[in-house]
């Protein structure tokens, strides 16, 4: 009889442990999974700012240039993280010159983003074009804020030596904004505060 009951009592705590809620950070992992992360470049650096940020978010985030992204990807995820160059420096649009520019202006009036959660990476010269510091982040604020999306993830011009851009909403960059030219030594750690920050905001 007391062999039965221990059985029994085994039998109620494996079914109550299955049924259980699932602990906040197994949670957070599937929220972090669901983010999906799109960039474009034309030297390597946003790539590299990319990988910088994927890092940090961890549980298997992985970058992609937007000129290969499936439209059912982009609009069926719970949140987008998009990150392009300054090319074209003054252009009042097609900024970046990478597969963006087609797809701001081809694909995106298409998409229903409505609601969508969407953080902005840019990449820029603060030296050599500092009056145009990450203008192409900018275009991707307009833009995707003019499909309806939420953007998240402003960041403070304290730090940066740059004159004017066109990246900046109410005296904040509407993002991360990194120069690997100049600054590249404190990219990686500008990653990743910006994803603590996405973090604590409930981007994910």
């Amino acid at each position: 009889m007391i062999a039965n009951t221990a059985i029994l009592s085994a039998v109620l705590l494996a079914s109550a442990q299955a049924f259980a809620p699932v602990a906040n950070n197994a949670f957070t992992s599937t929220q972090l999974d669901a983010a999906k992360i799109y960039y474009s470049t034309s030297t390597g650096n946003t790539e590299t700012i990319a990988g910088y940020i994927t890092d940090e978010i961890g549980d298997g985030a992985e970058a992609e240039d937007i000129g290969d992204a499936d439209d059912s990807d982009v609009t069926g995820a719970d949140c987008l993280i998009v990150g392009a160059p300054t090319w074209h420096t003054g252009a009042d649009e097609q900024r970046s010159g990478t597969s963006w520019d087609d797809w701001l202006y081809d694909t995106l009036p298409n998409l229903d983003l409505d609601g969508k959660k969407v953080a902005i990476f840019g990449m820029g010269d603060q030296q050599s074009y500092g009056d145009n510091y990450c203008d192409a982040a900018g275009e991707l604020y307009d833009l995707f804020v003019a499909k309806g999306a939420k953007i998240y993830g402003m960041t403070s011009q304290e730090g940066y030596d740059h004159v004017e851009s066109k990246a900046v909403y109410d005296d904040k960059f509407c993002g991360l904004m990194c120069d690997e030219d100049n600054q590249y030594d404190m990219s990686e750690d500008r990653a990743k505060a910006w994803v603590t920050q996405l973090k604590d905001e409930g981007f994910f």
